[in-house]
């Protein structure tokens, strides 16, 4: 199984940056991602990232065949698999034009480690 976290994001017409994000809390999905966070930013920006576990092929490297040492030179490096193509996942919509500044930007990221704990704090 693949994490896929997809990415929307908007920019709320001048004054309206309150507006869009109640409109984005409220927009239901046709099904439930595994996880879901909703933020704010400066320029009346909100964003939802969504997370989605996903089926998908094995993304690991392949083996590379050794190659015989060479004196003085640095050693190739091995070719990075392609990207599998990501499955359809639920997306939020467009908003009503007039409550944006420009069509949503959207991206969609492939997991592929993650670290978690407690951040560093004063000693």
């Amino acid at each position: 199984m693949t994490v896929v976290t997809l990415m929307w994001e908007a920019r709320a017409a001048e004054g309206r940056g309150a507006e869009l994000l109640e409109w984005a809390r409220t927009r239901e999905l046709p099904r439930r991602p595994l996880r879901r966070e909703t933020f704010r930013a400066p320029g009346e920006r909100v964003l939802v990232l969504t997370w989605w576990e996903a089926p998908g092929p094995d993304t690991e490297r392949p083996e590379q065949p050794e190659q015989p040492e060479q004196e003085a030179q640095l050693p190739e490096l091995p070719e990075l698999p392609e990207l599998p193509e990501l499955p359809e996942l639920p997306e939020l919509p467009e908003p009503a034009a007039e409550l944006i500044t420009r069509p949503v930007h959207r991206w969609r990221f492939e997991s592929l480690d993650f670290t978690a704990g407690q951040p560093d704090g004063p000693s």
